[in-house]
């Protein structure tokens, strides 16, 4: 059996932060959790709510990290230190404004893009920044408007939420070709756009 990979969901815990479009990362979690058939526990060493699984001949750590979204760099620090988890095994999956709605992208490493997540993940994996990260774009509502918070915290609209579903679906296919083939294979084959799913009456 091989070393363990960990796939790190970020997002903010709570019921009032369900469903919000900066806690995509959580519900891709979830997908793949239930794909994998791994329960959540909470693990207060690491902040975390966490779940194993095996996934062929790898070993799963999924973690969703409880710390709120700019300190999430502590509970993926001891998790790689405690299962010495190499750089290599690490994905984290973050939303991103900047990306449109309904597109998911992977990358091998890069800068964080103003993600406060990945900048506490990076100062916990002390200036580490070349770990794959997948972005779910969650796009903004005024493509000229700086201030984000406000829609960021907001939950997905009921017009978004069936786009939102497929995409998440697709970001755990994406997952599970990185696992099984590596970071190349699953760029090529799932970055992009996912399709908004037609409505009733379009297919009638």
């Amino acid at each position: 059996m091989d070393d363990w990979s960990l796939i790190v969901g970020l997002g903010n815990p709570g019921e009032q932060y369900a469903r919000t479009r900066h806690n995509a990362g959580f519900l891709v979690l979830d997908v793949l959790a239930d794909r994998v058939r791994a329960n959540w526990s909470v693990e207060n060493r690491f902040s975390a709510l966490v779940a194993r699984a095996e996934f062929g001949r790898r070993r799963l750590l999924l973690a969703k990290p409880q710390t709120y979204m700019n300190l999430s760099g502590e509970a993926v620090g001891a998790l790689m230190q405690f299962y010495r988890v190499p750089i290599s095994a690490l994905l984290v999956v973050v939303d991103d404004a900047n990306l449109g709605l309904g597109a998911i992208r992977l990358r091998p490493g890069g800068s964080s893009g103003g993600h406060h997540g990945l900048d506490s993940i990076t100062q916990h994996l002390g200036g580490e920044s070349q770990y794959a990260r997948q972005r779910v774009g969650i796009g903004r509502a005024d493509s000229r408007q700086r201030e984000i918070t406000g829609h960021v915290l907001g939950r997905f609209g009921e017009a978004e939420w069936p786009l939102m579903q497929k995409v998440f679906m697709r970001a755990g296919d994406q997952i599970e070709c990185w696992l099984q083939s590596g970071i190349e294979m699953a760029m090529n084959q799932y970055n992009g756009a996912v399709e908004r799913p037609a409505d009733k009456k379009d297919s009638l």
